[in-house]
């Protein structure tokens, strides 16, 4: 089966059942070669005349999809389908979705940079927040005019007055399913069922404690449908409580309900520093205590690790990943000024906002950007198609476009043979709390330009 390339895109179109047994779809060397050589932008599988398919179906695909992308570094993936299909590739793949989904072949058009075609107004929603900001950017990048819908209504409300319009359609690697972040930085955990156990082989303990290291410092766990716990669920938060408070990082259950379990456990666990609110709202709606949990209060006292040599030697990808994403936003080209290995060092950080994303897997560190306020607030303007000076719409982007930094990050080292995950960014409306948080952490602080506006990025663990 050979690829047909129009408009930037090759495609592969295979028929009836892909089932992983069907040897009238498998793709062969030679196919795989002869598409590599394709002046595509964009291959993708297109699912039209597909009848049924599983997983082994797809996976055949899919492996050509990381032999391509490594060799040739372009989007690979899937399109044509309809909502059923969308919804199972996304079950099918939920934790590895590194490839992207394109519900028409007219929609991947618009993501191709060498298809010529005039600006379009594309209306963009979907139930992922960083998503929505990817899709927008790279829309953006190829000359189009996307405008964020700020609700599914508000979605249908505007759809019939736009050229295109996007909702299942997905950009690979942009996406995380860990955790949520809301505002006022504070990371929530969804539990449910009886706790046991098994709480400890659930509970993503890796992705927590790099969410400590980037400075998170509010843990919900959102617990409305728990049914109870037993000591061993009581030993693992006390434990994880204990650990987040060398962090200065609180834990809290919302919708606990103490009948679920005896009292002697609420103390014990209250004795470990963990908080206990009737409801979510009652966390996120006080502002005050919002701003006291999720802030810094003294210097971590734990001990900070130093930058190694294997995380060094993935700089320059990690500059390009963010070098890149930064650009498309200001349509200035980047600058570097200097390299140091020194703790983060700003002369003058007023007007100024940052970002922390973590990552963990092959290689662990942190990367800490810092921004003027204007980026930022032209981010915003672009993914809301309005300008802002609402502080809070302004970071909820900037945090966005820094997971998209890492999306970035992740699919170039892939491209390695590099694993990576990504927390969820972190975000710093004061540069002094930034400053507090990484007091005697020690990295590679590179010093960039955009069109003479200062820009900052720091490599760290």
């Amino acid at each position: 089966m050979r690829a047909v390339i129009k408009n930037g895109i090759g495609i592969f179109s295979p028929q009836g059942f892909l089932d992983g047994n069907n040897s009238s779809i498998l793709v062969t060397f030679e196919d795989i070669e002869a598409t590599k050589k394709l002046n595509a932008d964009i291959i993708l599988v297109s699912l039209k005349k597909v009848i049924f398919f599983n997983r082994n179906g797809l996976d055949i695909f899919v492996k050509l999809f990381t032999k391509i992308r490594k060799d040739k570094h372009i989007t690979v993936g899937f399109c044509d389908y309809d909502e059923k299909k969308f919804n199972a590739i996304k079950n099918f793949y939920a934790n590895d979705l590194n490839f992207s989904l394109f519900q028409t072949k007219e929609i991947a058009e618009l993501f191709s940079p060498t298809y010529s075609n005039d600006k379009r107004d594309v209306l963009i929603y979907t139930d992922d927040k960083s998503q929505n900001s990817a899709i927008a950017i790279e829309l953006h990048d190829n000359g189009h005019n996307p405008i964020l819908a700020q609700s599914k209504q508000d979605f249908l409300n505007k759809k019939d007055n736009f050229d295109y319009v996007i909702s299942n359609s997905i950009l690979g690697c942009m996406g995380n399913s860990v955790a949520t972040r809301v505002t006022g930085n504070a990371i929530i955990y969804t539990i449910s069922t009886f706790l046991d156990a098994e709480i400890g082989n659930k509970f993503n303990i890796a992705y927590h404690n790099n969410s400590l290291n980037i400075g998170f410092k509010l843990f919900i766990f959102d617990a409305y449908k728990v049914v109870s716990m037993n000591i061993h669920a009581l030993n693992f938060f006390s434990k994880l409580a204990s650990y987040s408070a060398e962090y200065n990082a609180t834990i809290c259950f919302a919708g606990l309900s103490s009948t679920k379990f005896p009292e002697s456990f609420k103390e014990t666990l209250e004795d470990s520093g963990i908080m206990f609110f009737n409801q979510m709202d009652d966390i996120l709606n006080d502002e005050k205590q919002l701003k006291e949990l999720t802030g810094v209060t003294s210097v971590n006292t734990k001990n900070k690790r130093h930058i190694n040599k294997a995380t060094v030697s993935e700089l320059p990808n990690l500059i390009d990943a963010t070098v890149a994403t930064i650009e498309m936003m200001t349509n200035a080209k980047a600058l570097k000024e200097s390299v140091n290995i020194q703790e983060v060092t700003l002369k003058n950080h007023t007007d100024m906002v940052a970002s922390s994303i973590g990552f963990y897997g092959d290689l662990d560190g942190m990367i800490i950007l810092v921004f003027p306020i204007d980026i930022a607030k032209k981010t915003c303007e672009l993914l809301i198609g309005e300008e802002t000076d609402d502080t809070d719409m302004i970071l909820d982007t900037l945090s966005e476009l820094v997971n998209i930094v890492g999306g970035k990050m992740k699919t170039i080292l892939s491209d390695e043979n590099v694993n990576i995950n990504i927390t969820l960014p972190r975000t710093y409306q004061k540069i002094s709390t930034l400053l507090e948080n990484t007091k005697g952490r020690k990295g590679v602080q590179v010093d960039l330009a955009f069109d003479g506006k200062k820009f900052l990025f720091f490599l760290t663990r």
